[in-house]
């Protein structure tokens, strides 16, 4: 029984989604600044916890067959068929994915229509070139749901925030891409980066390392934070402009590993954590 449950905690990706609800809690921080109110967080913070791991299920079940082809991969809940029919774990994230939507709407209209978009964005044309670009639009929507949540209008600190993810996404998941470069070619995913050869292909990763680390400076100027965010920004820049140009020298699955492995936590985490302890501190 113990282990059924957990594959239907599988499915919703826990670990990817709790580094969405983490970065959201921490641009709620920003937003709300002085005005940070407890209830309202856990709310908000349900909403898109719910809703992280409804569209996260969903893009398993929309995934499976590829899925299924590929060694990383094959050993997941639907694949596996450890949840058979697929369509029971489809029924479920269907259920709580409209139950975060619900919830977002009583945060705010603004709100509802950033997880409705984030939700088209993520079922919508999977495992094609374009994936990537529309999985960046759906990782800005939990983080716009909790800024809204507290800040129901556009601002330059918001946009810059989009901005840092919607480069992200590309750099954190053609890297992976690069890293099982076999494995995603035998599942039958021949897009970029795959496309290309390993040396022209981590080459646009090093160039988008570049406007990331612009945009993460950028928002020092464009809010309140102060030298503690700067400082982490400036050095996790660093860091992953130096984690890609060795990969351009190398051009070895291990360091398109490293890529994706400091993209994730210590770079996407620790960046939005400085963000908000300085402006907790402030």
């Amino acid at each position: 029984m113990a282990s059924k449950i957990w594959s239907y905690i599988e499915v919703l990706k826990p670990r990817e989604t709790s580094l969405l609800v983490f970065i959201s809690l921490c641009a709620a921080i920003v937003a709300a600044g002085d005005t940070l109110a407890p209830g309202r967080l856990v709310f908000t913070l349900v909403t898109v916890a719910l809703g992280c791991g409804g569209v996260n299920g969903l893009t398993n079940y929309l995934d499976r067959e590829i899925d299924a082809r590929m060694q990383r991969t094959k050993h997941r809940s639907l694949p596996s068929k450890r949840i058979d029919p697929p369509e029971k774990a489809l029924l479920l994230t269907v259920v709580i994915t409209a139950v975060s939507l619900g919830l977002a709407w009583f945060l705010h209209p603004v709100c509802f229509a950033a997880g409705f978009i984030g939700t088209l964005a993520a079922a919508t044309r999977r495992k094609t070139v374009v994936c990537p670009f529309f999985g960046a639009v759906a990782s800005c929507s939990p983080v716009a749901i909790a800024w809204f949540s507290f800040k129901p209008e556009f601002s330059l600190p918001l946009l810059f925030l989009c901005l840092l993810i919607c480069i992200w996404v590309p750099i954190h998941v053609w890297s992976v891409m690069i890293a099982h470069r076999e494995d995603y070619i035998a599942g039958g995913v021949r897009y970029f980066p795959l496309s290309r050869e390993n040396r022209q292909a981590v080459k646009v990763l090093f160039l988008l390392s570049l406007p990331l680390f612009a945009v993460s400076i950028a928002m020092y100027f464009s809010s309140d934070l102060g030298w503690l965010y700067l400082t982490v920004a400036a050095f996790l820049g660093i860091l992953m402009f130096y984690a890609n140009y060795r990969l351009i020298i190398t051009r070895v699955s291990y360091d398109a590993w490293r890529v994706y492995k400091l993209s994730a936590f210590p770079y996407l985490g620790v960046i939005f954590l400085a963000m908000g302890v300085d402006s907790w501190l402030i």
